[in-house]
């Protein structure tokens, strides 16, 4: 598996040479630095450990700092990747060079936050007539039992928080690597908010 930790910029669109319209997510990637290594001799598997964004050390507890080498300043974002195709070693530099040759891209993120929103806005329910006189518009309706027992079962789609979870979105294809700007641009949306950190892979399923 290949990975590095980028930040979403935002979207836009790109015209190919036939004038076809492609919307993008614009991904920026600063070079992560390989903060640590693990074996399976030592670990019991592979694994590398990326970071990102350097932390001033004035901020940083004994504990925190204590699992940085003694060349590597502590960093804000860090992320373990099991299995990372490439050979690397302790304090190198991986940028976007790792996605050269890689087509389709997994990206996990955590996605914007709706805060308690109802059930029409949440599960898509359809609600009642919007007519007048009807007393049925946006409401869940009955979720309980006629009969034993008397209350509602577990995993009834509800009104509640939405968003704000965790989503990984597979299989975006990458359109353009421009590495003067140090940006990868995928078709489609990723989850996330502007600026937001985020997580991207080599398509699992591709």
């Amino acid at each position: 598996m290949k990975g590095l930790i980028a930040k979403k910029v935002g979207m836009t669109q790109i015209f190919d040479e036939n004038g076809n319209l492609t919307p993008v997510t614009v991904i920026h990637v600063e070079p992560n630095t390989v903060v640590a290594t693990k074996t399976k001799e030592a670990n019991g598997y592979d694994a590398v450990v990326l970071g990102l964004e350097d932390l001033k050390e004035s901020k940083v507890n004994k504990a925190y700092k204590g699992q940085f080498p003694e060349n590597i300043s502590p960093k804000r974002h860090l992320k373990e990747f099991r299995d990372f195709e490439k050979e690397v070693a302790v304090g190198d530099q991986i940028g976007l060079e790792l996605f050269e040759k890689t087509s389709f891209v997994d990206v996990t993120a955590t996605s914007k936050g709706k805060g308690f929103q109802g059930v029409m806005k949440r599960w898509g329910f359809h609600g009642g007539r919007a007519t007048h006189g009807s007393k049925f518009h946006r409401e869940p309706g009955g979720t309980g039992n006629c009969t034993t027992p008397g209350h509602s079962m577990k995993n009834i789609k509800m009104p509640g928080r939405m968003g704000f979870e965790r989503v990984t979105v597979q299989n975006l294809k990458i359109v353009k690597i421009d590495p003067e700007l140090k940006v990868v641009m995928v078709r489609g949306a990723v989850p996330g908010v502007k600026d937001c950190t985020l997580i991207i892979k080599s398509a699992v399923k591709k």
